[in-house]
């Protein structure tokens, strides 16, 4: 895959009309965004949050009423 330098999609870019800048703009904040996500972690802080009523429901049935709790909020 070939490098882009910087002075050359500057000059790309700058040579689109107006509206099309705003949507190499959008482009490129949703290729950080995009990157961005890939580097964060998957955290487990709800872990053991429903565990008061594992003695009330099966597994199925309280995932049933986790989601069902959760349309609520």
């Amino acid at each position: 895959m070939e490098t882009v330098r910087d002075e050359e999609l500057l000059k790309l870019i700058e040579s689109l009309p107006d509206n099309m800048k705003r949507e190499v703009k959008d482009f490129v904040e949703y290729l950080l965004y995009k990157s961005s996500k890939k580097e964060r972690k998957l955290s487990l802080n709800w872990k053991g949050g429903l565990s008061e009523y594992k003695d009330k429901y099966t597994s199925i049935e309280l995932q049933k009423k986790a989601l069902e709790w959760r349309t609520y909020l």
